[in-house]
């Protein structure tokens, strides 16, 4: 079985005028974490190659790893983050205001991972149903009351459910909607799905954030797209669907909520499709050049660190990290930053504990490690987060201990 291959054309508008304009160091898939039993066995690595649609301005990955080496044997898990579980409970809040589907409507999550978005639709009295690949995670979700096919969606999918359920009111699609190889194919099965006044809410890393913050680490082979809103509207209307709103929200460092509804729907277009696509070309996201510069950005945040790091060591220091989220296999491969610097990482998630990191197999303990081996620093890897987990670890910042927060700049707490 071919385990990587690259396409030659345009995902969202199939043009084959595709610039490489960012080449970061090649990695294991970002969250192929390992037990002790398996550290023998060499792990491939696979392209990290950015490149730019000079026909649509869109900014993708051309190397796709096979989806079920990536997503069959999922360890992320929404649940464990007391951050995201609080956004996801407002996000349904906001969908529920803002569009009213009647109660008993059917909300549908693509990528529904452990359920804790379907959780809050359920309680405001919908009927709910997720769709994810990872078996143990379905399973799980099933088990805790959350109804969850484990698949990955398609039209077929889509007739299957909707002869079963009927139509849904709401689909959703959170950090999967930049996963997908074919997203023409995930687009025509929420056609087939979508009831006639129903909407399709998608969160994505946002592209605009990305650029400006030098959010570099949320490339990875999972992430295949990197989505501004330009290019977005014309791929939508191709396929007989319209893009209403592009909302900016604060999750993942910086995420674009886009709502879709059928060509000709019901609901009225806001004003937030034309201002993103004002402030994207104004920060010149439509041009090859613009995303040269963010290389020379990335090397520039990447040599103050390594610098910090090695200064530290080199006077005995202890340095640690806390995170184990799949940027982290980025930021560490493309910064060159191993087991010779960083003695364990810190984590909550228990799928990931006792664990070893992709590739350079740095050992994954849970978060009391830091309280019995009292290291000097700690490297936040899950910097999204690093102020909620700042505050949980005060303790060790009391005790005399040090933050260093890589992104969006290097600062040391």
């Amino acid at each position: 079985m071919e385990l990587c291959h690259r396409r030659q054309t345009c995902r969202l508008c199939g043009g084959a005028h595709l610039t490489l304009v960012l080449e970061l160091a090649p990695t294991p898939p970002a969250n192929a974490f390992v037990p002790k039993e398996e550290l023998n066995k060499t792990q491939q690595c696979f392209p990290l190659d950015v490149f730019f649609c000079e026909d649509c301005a869109h900014v993708q990955l051309l190397d796709i790893v096979d989806p079920s080496v990536l997503f069959e044997n999922y360890v992320y898990v929404s649940g464990t983050s007391p951050s995201f579980v609080a956004h996801f409970e407002s996000y349904a809040k906001s969908v529920l205001d803002q569009f009213k589907p009647k109660s008993g409507s059917l909300v549908v999550d693509i990528g529904s991972n452990d359920g804790t978005l379907l959780r809050f639709f359920q309680k405001a009295g919908m009927k709910v149903l997720g769709i994810d690949p990872a078996k143990n995670i379905a399973e799980q979700a099933t088990k805790n009351g959350i109804e969850t096919m484990a698949a990955f969606f398609n039209p077929q999918i889509a007739k299957d459910i909707r002869g079963k359920y009927g139509p849904a009111s709401v689909i959703t699609a959170n950090n999967v909607f930049a996963h997908i190889d074919n997203l023409e194919g995930v687009v025509e099965g929420i056609k087939v799905l979508l009831a006639p006044d129903g909407v399709f809410v998608f969160e994505v890393s946002y592209l605009v954030d990305v650029f400006e913050k030098t959010l570099f680490d949320t490339i990875y082979h999972e992430h295949l797209d990197y989505h501004s809103v330009k290019p977005l509207v014309p791929f939508f209307k191709r396929l007989g669907m319209e893009l209403i709103e592009a909302q900016r929200v604060s999750s993942h460092g910086g995420s674009l909520r886009g709502i879709a509804q059928l060509k000709g729907g019901p609901h009225k277009a806001g004003q937030s499709v034309s201002s993103a696509i004002a402030l994207e070309e104004k920060l010149g996201l439509d041009k090859a050049q613009t995303f040269r510069q963010f290389g020379d950005n990335i090397n520039a945040l990447k040599n103050d660190l390594n610098k910090l790091l090695k200064e530290l060591k080199a006077s005995g220091k202890k340095i640690v990290g806390f995170g184990a989220p799949a940027k982290a296999t980025t930021l560490m491969y493309h910064f060159g930053i191993g087991p010779e610097l960083i003695d364990f990482i810190a984590e909550d998630s228990p799928l990931k504990t006792n664990l070893f990191t992709p590739g350079s197999h740095i050992p994954v303990l849970p978060r009391e490690a830091l309280y019995e081996q009292k290291p000097d620093y700690v490297l936040m890897l899950a910097w999204n987060f690093a102020e909620p987990i700042m505050k949980s670890l005060r303790p060790y910042k009391d005790a005399g201990g040090h933050f260093i927060v890589p992104i969006p700049k290097l600062e040391i707490h």
